[in-house]
Order: structure tokens, then sequence, then C-alpha cells
């Protein structure tokens, strides 16, 4: 997108917009009001295509369906949500590939923002990690104070345990436990899938076996699968070692001048107004809540960065 055009479509949003890249007000105005548009753009046409780069977690879950749909017909834009690993979602966006990216591993996405590849992080919502395995429990880590320990007696036992292998924020969190155990997981009872959360749950099921997984996708799945939580995350009184939080951030235009950073930066602003942090409160399968809103938090904790030559409507 051109600079001028980034320029009008930003001064289209108008002072809703602006509210809500600051994070203070939702974006695009009241139901049932006309969507903004740029100069010279019918209604509803503003804008082509926004591309995410996600968490497979988000996805699986259906959370983006509920977020991504109010969005679409406020701006008349599609969003388009690639589900991977976070790794993998982040590379794609260092690549220019995405215009935007929703992860759930801090110290991927710090290295991202400071090599200058992604700009204006915001945190989002959280959930966190269980420990889940087969209800009869070999390893006998039930009720275990520490995600540590836990591991530790899973390796000990070598009861089978199923890993992402992906690079996900799921398997870098699995990978800092381990190393916090003092064990380093290899032999036929240690399974590198390489698969989404969802597969893994499954495989796990027909496996009897162990693995870590967010609290949604499990709450999520619970009606296709035969695993019980044995050791909780902090949610639930559990280790804050296994809390999971996520976060939003524009791939940097400086960097990628073919990245639609204005409809990226107008879908942080709705993804952190009262309006769609409400929605991610208010979503619950099979009877719970999968996450919860982070973004109007009394410490919200993000950075702010716009390139040079960059200016908003209200200068």
């Amino acid at each position: 997108m051109p600079t001028q055009r980034r320029r009008e479509f930003l001064a289209a949003l108008g002072a809703g917009a602006v509210a809500g890249l600051a994070g203070c007000s939702s974006v695009g105005g009241t139901a049932g009001g006309t969507k903004p548009t740029a100069e010279g753009t019918e209604p509803g046409v503003v804008g082509d295509k926004l591309t995410l780069t996600t968490t497979t977690s988000t996805y699986d879950t259906g959370l983006l369906d509920e977020l991504n749909a109010p969005f679409e017909d406020m701006y008349g834009v599609t969003v388009d949500a690639v589900a991977q690993g976070t790794g993998a979602a982040l590379e794609t966006a260092r690549a220019g590939d995405s215009d935007v990216v929703m992860v759930h591993a801090r110290s991927l996405e710090d290295e991202f923002m400071n090599a200058g590849y992604g700009v204006n992080r915001r945190d989002l919502m959280f959930n966190d990690f269980v420990i889940v395995g087969p209800g009869d429990d070999p390893a006998g880590i039930e009720g275990a104070d520490s995600a540590t320990a836990g591991f530790a007696a899973i390796a000990d036992a070598e009861a089978t345990f199923l890993s992402r292998g992906d690079n996900s924020g799921t398997h870098t969190k699995e990978l800092a436990i381990w190393d916090a155990a003092g064990v380093e997981p290899a032999g036929e009872w240690y399974l590198e899938t390489g698969q989404g959360m969802g597969e893994v749950l499954m495989m796990a099921t027909e496996q009897g076996g162990y693995t870590l997984a967010d609290r949604g996708t499990f709450l999520s799945m619970t009606e296709d699968i035969d695993l019980s939580i044995l050791v909780q995350g902090p949610i639930e009184g559990g280790p804050e070692r296994l809390a999971n939080p996520y976060g939003v951030l524009a791939v940097n235009p400086a960097v990628h001048d073919n990245v639609n950073y204005d409809l990226a930066m107008a879908y942080i602003g709705y993804l952190t107004s009262p309006a769609a942090q409400e929605t991610i409160a208010n979503y619950e399968r099979n009877g719970k809540q999968l996450f919860y809103p982070e973004a109007l938090s009394e410490e919200p904790n993000y950075e702010q960065y716009v390139p040079e030559g960059w200016s908003s409507s209200s200068e």
C-alpha cells in the first residue's frame, strides 16, 4: 500500500480508530454505523486482505472465528488466518508474508521485536498450560506441586510423552521445563510429533501418553479425547511456570513496505478494545472459559513504535 494511501486510510478511520490504537476505546464506531472508507472508495471497500499468522491454539479452539467476524464486517475486509506454531508464525512474518502476528512465546516475541521485525506489541490475553495424561497415571504425577517434578517423574518412569516438536509456543515452554528439571528427554518413550496441539492430544489419547497442552485447546476437545489434567497451571492454583500469555504485534513496515500496516494497527486496536476483550472473556467451549483478557489490565506492558515519516490524523 503506497504511503499516501496508508495515510488516507488512517485518516478515514477517524478518532475512533486512533483511540483504539491507544487501547482505550473500541474501533469503528457503534453497531449499525457505516463502515469507515478510504477516500475515493465505496463503503466497505477500505482494504483488501489482512494476513494474520497465529498459533494453532487460537485457531483450533474457534476463538478466531468469534473475533474476526465482527472485524471483517466492520472494515469490509478479509482476515486470512494462517495457523502455525509460534516459531513458524514469526518466521512467516520475518519474511514479510504476514501483516500481524498473534502468538504465545514471549522469549521468541522479544527476539523478533528486538531484531526490528515487529512493532507495537500488546498484551492480549492469557490462559495456562497443563500436564495431561491417561487416567491411570503410570508415572504417578497427579497433584505434583511443580511442573519440573511432574516432568522428572515421567522421565524416571520412561512413560510415553508426546512433544509438539515444532518450535511452537507450547514446545518452547516444554523445553524450558525439561531444562529446569535437569532432564534431556530422549529414548523410545519421548516422541517428537511435529504436529499441532489438537493432533498431539488425539495421539496422546491413542497411545496412553502424557503431553503438555494449553488449557484452551484441551478444554475445547474434552469430548474427543480421553485424557485427564494431572498437573494444573496457575489458573487453578498450579505453578506459575505454566502461565501462558498471548501477545499481538504488527510487522514493521520500515522493514517490509508491502505489509498492510494500517489495517494491522486497526486489528490490534480492535483486539485490545473493550468489545473484543469482552468477547475473549465470554468465549466458552463445553461450558468452560478458555482465555482471559489482559489488554485492559492496569499494567498493559506494551511498546509503542511508529516509523519515521508517519503521522496520525490528529497531528
